[in-house]
């Protein structure tokens, strides 16, 4: 099958939803199938590039159209790809600020329907309107409404036949603009490829990536402490990626509570994938319904360690639900006791997808 995947960005590190592509076309490549990227509104790009990008020992041919070029040359160069690749399927992995700084790309919908070929549309979205929240901004309302007539109009101009999501909540979302959507989970942007360590002196936090601002984490190592008997090893925090300005706040409590932590920084995705396999809990402070979404949590599933979701509060308007797969802190209600992590990596992910649109 030859797919094509539009996405905003591809800058290998740079783009969250770009480095998701990639490993999902890794994958769909190694089991047989032909496909390409093009990125549609490239922030990392100065010119239109042509290039191959290497996923886990294989190559992947990509497009690269600045984000500055016109919508008339944009269009040009998209309808020549198309017309050189020819592809069954075109796969518009959508985000709203990754094709428009402001989230309101509002020349998107008319240029795919502007676009010739004889192919099917899918589209995934990874992020639908802001304003869902009940702690949402009236700014962030009054763009959420826009983002959303922009999402009607796109489903209407592409008629895609197949439409995912990968969290009941957005599914649900969706549904109430009589949008149906498929749950397809994500991969992590970081390969399993450690091994275990056979024992380890401590029981392990790790907080991988972005720590989002408002997690209640004195609460929570608060708690950790008062509940410190139920572990059987000390406690030990591990720090890796780019956690960005929240991080010293974080240090500096566990500092205070004589708690041992590590900060590694930024590191080689193999490094990152031994220390996620070696710890026993991650840390998430993207808002508990919104998780599902986190590359990070889902780095942290494919490595089958526990995810606690540490977060400030946001609340869904309405279409709340429990996660089975995610912890969720409470103060003074710690409750970690280990559960069973579902498996879903790169290999159920390529699957499901190459399944989904076979039935069209």
């Amino acid at each position: 099958m030859k797919i094509l995947f539009i996405c905003g960005s591809t800058e290998p590190g740079k783009d969250g939803v770009g480095d998701y592509t990639r490993r999902l076309c890794g994958e769909l490549v190694r089991t047989g199938n032909i496909v390409k990227i093009l990125s549609l509104s490239d922030c990392h790009a100065d010119s239109f590039i042509n290039e191959y990008q290497v996923v886990e020992e294989t190559n992947i041919f990509v497009y690269r159209i600045p984000m500055s070029t016109s919508i008339n040359q944009r269009f040009l160069w998209t309808q020549e790809v198309i017309n050189d690749f020819q592809p069954d399927w075109i796969s518009l992995q959508f985000v709203p600020y990754s094709f428009n700084p402001k989230g309101l790309p509002f020349w998107l919908p008319s240029f795919l329907n502007k676009l010739k070929g004889n192919y099917h549309w899918h589209i995934m979205f990874h992020e639908l309107w802001l304003g869902i929240d009940i702690e949402s901004s009236f700014k962030h309302k009054c763009i959420g409404r826009l983002q959303q007539l922009i999402i009607e109009k796109l489903v209407h101009k592409t008629n895609p036949y197949f439409i995912s999501t990968q969290n009941k909540l957005y599914q649900f979302f969706l549904k109430s603009h009589n949008i149906s959507a498929d749950i397809l989970p994500i991969c992590g942007n970081i390969p399993l490829t450690a091994i275990k360590k056979e024992s380890n002196e401590f029981t392990q936090f790790v907080l991988f990536g972005t720590i989002h601002p408002g997690a209640p984490f004195k609460d929570f190592v608060d708690d950790l402490i008062t509940n410190s008997k139920s572990f059987k090893k000390p406690i030990k925090f591990v720090f890796i990626g780019k956690n960005g300005s929240e991080l010293i706040p974080f240090t500096t409590v566990l500092e205070n509570c004589n708690i041992c932590y590590e900060v590694l920084g930024i590191q080689t995705e193999k490094i990152i994938s031994q220390v996620l396999i070696d710890s026993d809990y991650g840390i998430s402070t993207t808002p508990y319904f919104q998780t599902e979404k986190s590359g990070v949590y889902a780095a942290y599933r494919e490595h089958q360690i526990n995810t606690i979701s540490v977060s400030r509060k946001w609340t869904p308007t309405k279409g709340q639900y429990t996660i089975p797969q995610i912890i969720k802190y409470k103060k003074k209600k710690l409750n970690i006791i280990p559960i069973d992590v579902e498996a879903f990596n790169l290999d159920s992910l390529a699957n499901q997808f190459i399944n989904s649109i076979s039935k069209t």
